[in-house]
């Protein structure tokens, strides 16, 4: 339910001008999104309700569009999703004026940088679950047991607990190959920051935050590790100028 209308913060500038980004705000009534300036740098801004937005598909990629539509021209301090302000005064008086040189100090550091997303899994789970058997002598010992096993009970109880051999041998496996990984692309990296991962299959889900220059290096070496990997682990690679997991503006006004 809406308390009125306020202005929605999108991100924090270097600039020291107005400027529209045309009607592409968030909420689906196509308020513009423009640069609200004080003492050198500015808030990305349009009118919104003042209501608490909904972690959606639609409002997520409508936030991050605005985002990336702002770093074709600016280095990009991404403010937290579902920041508003009641008034463009409360922004100016109480953010951009009283952390303008945190803001200019943060763009500094940005400036230059690419976010490097890389997702790694693994493609065939019979075959990765094939090889813990190999590589674990108590849970190829256990499985050979519990075939010639003949009390039912037994047989199940046995089943649980090589369920669970191989859980522990998995996660063993995933961070070893992580590792192995990580280790090859931190260098080519200023920062690194490992995200949550879900399933079996995933392996890692880490962003780099890589200067711009060094792009092609990082590159490169993703792809020497697509061909090394080839059947085995599937990587996904994506690349953005706004460093979403390195800056997240707290703003409260």
């Amino acid at each position: 339910m809406s308390s009125g209308e306020g202005y929605y913060i999108y991100a924090i500038i270097v600039a020291d001008h107005k400027q529209e980004f045309g009607p592409i705000g968030i909420g689906g009534r196509g308020d513009v999104v423009y640069t609200l300036p004080a003492q050198h740098v500015a808030a990305v801004i349009s009118r919104s309700p003042i209501v608490k937005y909904q972690v959606t598909r639609e409002n997520m990629l409508t936030h991050a569009s605005v985002l990336e539509a702002v770093a074709k021209a600016y280095t990009v301090l991404p403010v937290r999703f579902s920041t508003i302000a009641a008034n463009e005064e409360n922004i100016i008086e109480k953010v951009l004026k009283v952390r303008h040189q945190e803001f200019i100090d943060l763009a500094r550091a940005m400036e230059g940088k690419l976010e490097q997303g890389v997702r790694t899994r693994w493609i065939d789970m019979d075959a990765i679950f094939a090889e813990l058997v190999e590589e674990n002598k108590d849970i190829k010992t256990l499985k050979a047991a519990s075939l010639r096993e003949k009390n039912e009970q037994k047989r199940h109880a046995d089943h649980i607990k090589i369920g669970q051999l191989v859980q522990a041998a998995l996660e063993k496996k995933k961070k070893r190959e992580a590792k192995e990984l990580l280790e090859v692309l931190k260098p080519l990296s200023l920062k690194y920051k490992e995200m949550q991962l879900y399933g079996d299959m995933n392996i890692i889900n880490a962003a780099f935050l890589v200067d711009r220059e060094n792009e092609p290096s990082f590159d490169q070496k993703i792809n020497e590790l697509e061909q090394m990997y080839a059947k085995r682990k599937q990587i996904k690679y994506t690349t953005t100028p706004v460093p979403y997991n390195f800056v997240e503006l707290v703003i409260n006004v």
